[in-house]
């Protein structure tokens, strides 16, 4: 037909294919703080290299952008049996016109697919998986089976003479950087437990391992209480004596109330 003609514009593909040229040629930071301190929260798509190796393909969300995104995994590397920090590093992106497009699921079919990623698909993004997840097996893939928590390792804590056991254990929470779990006054509520409130502690100074400090913790709480750590994060129920699949008894209080 004169004067006419059809045209349609691959406009993902297009994208996807220089998103990938610009990920290639830019040059990977370490996945640390002082690194993060210049990536703003805005929207777009990052890799995660493990000794240089790009193991994670993420993207960001209306919840976090990229700097809580990418902080939010440094973390997570953290006080890993196995894995040192410094061998993590990240490239990111970001995008100015982020559309609905899934960008992450074709970056990740570029780059292998998920058997080609070890930390896609392995656990590695999720955050707490709840109580009902305590029971089941970790896969031997599974990132937190790979490299499981290190409670082993020193942190900046220390507990104070006659600190209450729910002060203890809600700063302890916060210093971690995984899952602490523990018992509320309505099971899995917010408010602390009456134990934890009516618990005065002796002073324990720091700096202390996780296990050291719940072991404190724990001895001092009222008979049944058992703190369990499982390979990717630490629970504490009053449950004892309980066994769970792949995982360690930290703790248990034996103190008749």
């Amino acid at each position: 037909m004169k004067g006419y003609v059809e045209f349609e514009f691959d406009l993902p593909g297009a994208l996807l294919t220089r998103l990938i040229e610009v990920l290639d040629a830019l040059e990977a930071a370490p996945l640390n703080t002082a690194s993060l301190l210049t990536i703003p929260e805005e929207q777009g798509v990052y890799q995660l290299l493990l000794d240089d190796r790009v193991v994670y393909i993420g993207k960001t969300d209306a919840e976090a952008g990229l700097h809580k995104r990418l902080s939010r995994h440094a973390r997570k590397i953290m006080h890993r049996v196995g894995l040192d920090p410094t061998r993590v590093s990240f490239k990111t992106v970001r995008i100015f016109v982020f559309t609905a497009m899934d960008l992450e699921s074709d970056l990740i079919r570029h780059y292998g697919g998920v058997k080609a990623l070890d930390w896609n698909g392995s656990g590695f993004g999720s955050n707490d998986p709840g109580r009902e997840r305590d029971t089941t097996k970790v896969d031997p893939k599974n990132y937190d089976a790979k490299f499981p928590i290190d409670i082993d390792r020193e942190i900046a804590f220390a507990i104070e003479t006659s600190e209450a056991a729910a002060s203890a254990l809600a700063r302890l929470k916060e210093a971690l950087p995984y899952t602490f779990r523990y018992q509320g006054k309505g099971g899995g509520g917010r408010k602390p437990h009456i134990d934890m409130e009516l618990t005065g502690l002796s002073a324990l100074s720091g700096p202390i391992t996780p296990r050291k400090a719940i072991q404190h913790i724990v001895s001092a709480l009222p008979i049944g209480w058992q703190a369990t750590a499982l390979p990717g994060y630490i629970i504490l129920y009053k449950e004892a004596p309980r066994d769970y699949p792949q995982a360690e008894v930290i703790a248990t209080s034996t103190i008749a109330s």
